[in-house]
């Protein structure tokens, strides 16, 4: 199931679409093509696939006769109000309906009538988790990330033993895992600060944010059945951007010796749209070289066509928005710009790792990188980075300083794909609105 970078003309940059806000849109333009699952006006959820400022309707273009053979096959999987079905398809079903779209969305196209009458406004829809998230895992493969927190909590000795041998993981909540848009509200918990004598109970003081990238996990393995690493990105059915709420008082008290629990699992939020593997073709890069003196992976875990293409060259962007902000009718300030270049793992290595001990992933499942940080305080993917722990505040132009997030703060990630010779495409946001505590 080994599969390496296919570049073909649906990445031609030259392409256009007959739908005029897709040529240069910053997020979907006909090089993109992601896939959600979306209602218009209050109409029940169906699969979509984004198109500059439009959905084209899958059910309505099915019904329409514009899809034939394996294309048909996979517009039919992702009609429905979840695409795990779509998922388990894998590769080939899944690259046959994205050629047919660019076929069907291109300038030239001779169905563009047939094709118009199947496209809804975004603006016009809500967008809804685009599959249903059996398992959630996630990673901690950004090593400046790590680096960062540990110097926090251990200054001589920041990373752990394991950390460059070990994808380390936990297992989160898939329950409350919800799409962009949707608010979330402060979480309450038990937190003991450093200078008092027993835990208390109330809202927590400390909220961060995580810059992360999602995961979707395409065609599951059997229970006992390890997914080998020549073979691991076979199962990747797409990417989205993952904000990993953190409590990090909760955090700092719960954690040891068992990890996080209450203090991640009480949300984190998706960009709405599955970018296909694809559409990330243009923007795959070599895994960077280790520093010199770290340990090369195990062998269960190295393979050489990952190590020369398993990387994503991809800007990632963290933007906060306060009530002060709005008031005042500011844009939202840039805490962060980072990459996922910085990942110290790649895709295949976390499924491989994940699975090396017999454990059986399914379509849909979610897997998150981890906050995936740079090596400066421009790029920190978490405001306990960009702050040092609160003690140096972010000074907006508002006039308000943040240490942490407040209520009514609303913060919004973003991603990039670019390289030149190719049509930049993005993940559209990952948003919401911190709500007060209960």
């Amino acid at each position: 199931m080994r599969t390496g970078i296919v570049l073909d003309h649906t990445h031609d940059p030259k392409r256009q679409s007959f739908v005029l806000s897709a040529n240069g849109h910053p997020d979907f333009p006909i090089q993109n093509l992601p896939l959600g699952v979306f209602s218009p006006g209050g109409e029940a959820p169906r699969g979509g696939a984004a198109i500059g400022d439009c959905i084209l309707d899958l059910p309505a273009a099915l019904a329409a006769g514009l899809f034939t053979g394996e294309a048909a096959k996979a517009a039919e999987a992702a009609s429905g109000s979840a695409l795990n079905a779509f998922l388990a398809l894998g590769a080939p079903p899944r690259q046959a309906l994205r050629a047919r779209l660019s076929e069907l969305l291109a300038q030239d196209s001779p169905e563009q009538h047939k094709v118009e009458a199947c496209l809804h406004a975004a603006s016009e829809c809500a967008m809804h988790l685009p599959a249903r998230i059996g398992d959630y895992t996630d990673f901690y493969v950004g090593i400046h990330h790590a680096t960062n927190v540990g110097k926090q909590f251990r200054p001589d000795n920041p990373l752990l033993p394991n950390y460059k041998y070990v994808p380390i993981g936990y297992h989160g909540r898939a329950s409350s895992i919800r799409p962009s848009g949707v608010p979330v509200r402060r979480p309450r918990g038990q937190a003991k600060p450093p200078d008092a004598t027993e835990p208390s109970f109330g809202p927590v003081q400390r909220l961060d944010y995580e810059l992360e990238l999602g995961v979707w996990v395409g065609r599951g393995n059997d229970l006992g059945a390890p997914i080998r690493i020549d073979e691991a990105s076979g199962y990747v059915g797409g990417y989205c951007l993952l904000n990993d709420w953190s409590a990090r008082d909760i955090q700092a008290w719960e954690y040891q010796p068992l990890g996080p629990f209450l203090a991640k699992n009480f949300a984190s939020t998706i960009s709405a749209w599955i970018v296909t593997p694809e559409a990330m073709a243009p923007f795959r890069i070599a895994q960077p070289s280790r520093p010199e003196g770290d340990p090369a992976p195990l062998h269960y875990l190295l393979d050489e066509t990952d190590q020369r293409e398993g990387a994503f060259d991809l800007e990632l962007e963290v933007l906060l928005l306060t009530p002060g902000m709005r008031e005042k009718g500011l844009p939202p300030h840039r805490l962060a710009l980072s990459n996922a270049r910085h990942m110290y793992w790649t895709v295949a290595q976390m499924i491989t790792h994940h699975t090396s001990n017999g454990c059986n992933l399914q379509p849909g499942d979610l897997i998150g990188t981890g906050t995936i940080s740079g090596p400066d305080r421009e790029s920190c993917g978490s405001i306990m980075e960009t702050t040092l722990g609160g003690k140096n505040p972010v000074v907006l132009a508002s006039g308000e300083e943040r240490r942490f997030l407040e209520d009514r703060d609303e913060v919004i990630l973003r991603a990039r794909g670019r390289r030149e010779g190719y049509a930049p495409i993005g993940f559209g946001e990952c948003r919401a609105v911190i709500l007060p505590a209960l």
